[in-house]
């Protein structure tokens, strides 16, 4: 059975190139980058080029670049690092649909004697500046929205909502793990205080992160111990994922723009044929203002987990919300916030194409999908006789 992942939103593949350039640092140069040594200086030589390749890619200076673990290490780090920097808890602005990795933090800070507004997106998820402006108070001390959404894919007008936040005097984040390599940020443009971003969302290897924090905004670290990433987060850094990071970075900076319009052309495709195939399907999110390749679609009358199933057994790997909130049977919470109603909520399924993904792949999902819907058409009908 030929196995086709159309769940590029919770993970990429490792790109052979990465897994190449990474080879040598698991092997032949191991060094601790803390050791004077040679072997230390050869890590910290691979760690430097890996941060200042980050940099140039968001337009930063290698300073403001911290390694983390991932994009929930970022997230946790800049809003308990910001919120542990002020003297006394007080008000921050997120919405309501937010990664789990910002969610679940938000409720620390909340539990900590921290005041939180939400702000809900409208119909196609967008938060907009008018949302964001009436959830300031004159105690607001930041606010983190998402740059976009990581189930439906609309993108959030963050250049405005930053350049809000900044005229306002509030620190503002922005997690930015699924436009990363998507969308072109360069933080000499876009106001942003923090930004987090991840590398296993553009093909670099799991477990390393950036965090960007603009400088002279300052943070308490997350975590404690040795200087590492100039005293902002202790720990022996991991070289040869960094290394993968930074090739990563290379080859996403001579791909993205033609990719952005191969995956939309093929998201569209794939969008007109499910229409035609279950003409009640309904597409969730902004129908233009969307990263490319991320379609989430309702059907309704179907169950999203059923179908996610089904589709597997097929050898086809599909989402039906956050791969965070994959052990969780409730609906999606994003979907949810859009004030969608039930059955679309409890129908949805996000397909979520990616550089390996072609036409051959998009037509035999449609085929199984067909075969799917058609056979549960003849089992609802056969139960009703």
């Amino acid at each position: 059975m030929t196995r086709i992942y159309l769940d590029y939103c919770a993970t990429t593949p490792l790109a052979a190139e990465v897994f190449e350039a990474m080879q040598p640092y698991f092997t032949k140069h191991f060094g601790n980058a803390s050791s004077i040594h040679s072997f230390g200086r050869e890590a910290k030589v691979a760690i430097d080029a890996a941060r200042e390749i980050v940099a140039k890619f968001l337009g930063a200076v290698p300073q403001e670049i911290v390694f983390t673990s991932g994009g929930t290490e970022a997230n946790n780090a800049a809003i308990l690092g910001l919120a542990a920097s002020f003297s006394k808890p007080g008000h921050m602005v997120t919405a309501h649909i937010e990664h789990p990795s910002v969610l679940q933090t938000v409720q620390t800070l909340k539990s900590h004697g921290w005041k939180i507004s939400y702000v809900a997106p409208d119909e196609n998820g967008t938060i907009t500046l008018e949302a964001v402006a009436n959830a300031i108070k004159p105690e607001t001390a930041f606010i983190s929205i998402m740059h976009a959404n990581n189930e439906v894919g609309t993108i959030n007008p963050i250049r405005e909502l930053a350049e809000f936040a900044k005229a306002h005097g509030i620190l503002f984040h922005t997690d930015a793990v699924q436009t990363f390599g998507k969308l072109d940020i360069d933080v000499r443009e876009l106001p942003v205080s923090l930004l987090s971003l991840s590398a296993h969302k553009i093909y670099g290897p799991k477990g390393v992160g950036v965090l960007y924090i603009r400088r002279g905004v300052k943070i308490n670290p997350l975590l404690h111990g040795g200087k590492q990433e100039r005293e902002r987060r202790a720990g022996t850094e991991n070289v040869a994922a960094l290394v993968g990071l930074g090739q990563a970075i290379e080859l996403r900076k001579n791909e993205h723009a033609h990719e952005w319009q191969r995956l939309r052309a093929l998201s569209q495709f794939f969008i007109a044929r499910v229409m035609a195939l279950y003409p009640t399907a309904r597409l969730n999110g902004d129908a233009q203002n969307r990263l490319p390749g991320v379609v989430n679609l309702s059907f309704p009358g179907q169950d999203s987990l059923a179908l996610l199933m089904s589709l597997d057994l097929e050898g086809i790997a599909v989402s039906n919300g956050s791969a965070c909130s994959s052990g969780s049977v409730e609906p999606s919470h994003v979907l949810r916030a859009m004030n969608l109603s039930p059955e679309r909520v409890n129908s949805a399924i996000r397909f979520s194409l990616g550089k390996y993904t072609n036409e051959a792949e998009i037509e035999t999902t449609l085929q199984a999908l067909e075969r799917i819907l058609a056979k549960r058409a003849r089992r609802a009908q056969s139960s009703t006789n």
